[in-house]
C-alpha cells in the first residue's frame, strides 16, 4: 500500500466510526485465537474468492505480534491434488471444527448454502464465528466507503448479507463489495489483530496502521 493511498486514507478515516469498527472486531479475532483451550484460526472465503492476501497478512501479524493464534489455516473448496501441504486443507475442516477453533469468514459476495451448511456445523459444535461481509451489490454506506460493526442480540442496521448476521457471532460489513475497500478491510483488520488494546487516540491509532501497511513485508508461502 503506497503513501498516497495511506494518506487518503487518513483522511478518509478520520472521524468516521469506522476505526473504532475494525478494532472491535479484530479484538474479537485476537481474543477468539488467543484465549485458553483456542484451537486454531480458520479462514476460509467463497468458491468464487479465496483471501490470500488476508492469510499472508495474517500469517505476519502472528509472528510480529507474538500471537501464533493469528497465524490461520487456509481452507479451500477445490484444492488441487499437487498443491503445497499447508495449502490442501478442505472445507471438511470446518465440519469437524469444535470448541476452541475460530472460524473466520470472508465474503465479499455471495456465500453459497453449502458453505454456510458447513460453517453452520463449526458454530453448532462450538466454534466462535466472524465474518467480513463485503455487503453484495448496492450495499449501505458511501459509494466505495466502508459499513461498521454487527453483533447478532445488539443495534444491528448494518445491512449486508442477513446470513452473515444470523450465523457469525462478530461480523464486520464493508459498504460496498468493490474490490478495493474489501482488500482495504481486510489489510485494517490485519494489521489490528496485531495490535494490543491500549489508551492511545483515535488519531494515533490510525497513524500507527496507516504506518505499518506501507512497511509490513510479504509473506512467501502464500
Amino acid at each position: 500500500m503506497d503513501a498516497v493511498r495511506v494518506s487518503a486514507l487518513r483522511e478518509r478515516l478520520t472521524g468516521t466510526g469506522w476505526l473504532e469498527a475494525v478494532g472491535g472486531f479484530a479484538g474479537a479475532l485476537r481474543r477468539s485465537v488467543d484465549r485458553r483451550g483456542a484451537s486454531g484460526l480458520l479462514l476460509v472465503g467463497t468458491e468464487a474468492y479465496e483471501p490470500w492476501h488476508l492469510a499472508a497478512h495474517l500469517d505476519d501479524q502472528a509472528a510480529w505480534s507474538d500471537v501464533p493464534g493469528l497465524a490461520p489455516t487456509l481452507l479451500r473448496h477445490s484444492p488441487p491434488a499437487d498443491a503445497p501441504a499447508h495449502l490442501t486443507h478442505d472445507l471438511r475442516r470446518l465440519t469437524e471444527a469444535g470448541r476452541g477453533a475460530t472460524v473466520l469468514l470472508v465474503v465479499p459476495r455471495t456465500a453459497g448454502a453449502p458453505l454456510l451448511e458447513r460453517v453452520h456445523d463449526a458454530r453448532r459444535h462450538g466454534a466462535t464465528v466472524l465474518a467480513l461481509d463485503g455487503g453484495g451489490p448496492g450495499g449501505p454506506g458511501e459509494p466505495g466507503g466502508l459499513g461498521g460493526l454487527d453483533r447478532p442480540g445488539g443495534l444491528g442496521g448494518h445491512g449486508g448479507h442477513g446470513e452473515l448476521r444470523e450465523l457469525a457471532h462478530e461480523r464486520l460489513v464493508v459498504g460496498t463489495a468493490a474490490e478495493e475497500p474489501f482488500d482495504l478491510a481486510q489489510h485494517l483488520v490485519s494489521v489490528a489483530a496485531g495490535q494490543r488494546a491500549g489508551h492511545r487516540s483515535v488519531r494515533a491509532r490510525l497513524a500507527d496502521l496507516a504506518g505499518r501497511l506501507t512497511s509490513t513485508p510479504a509473506i512467501s508461502r502464500w
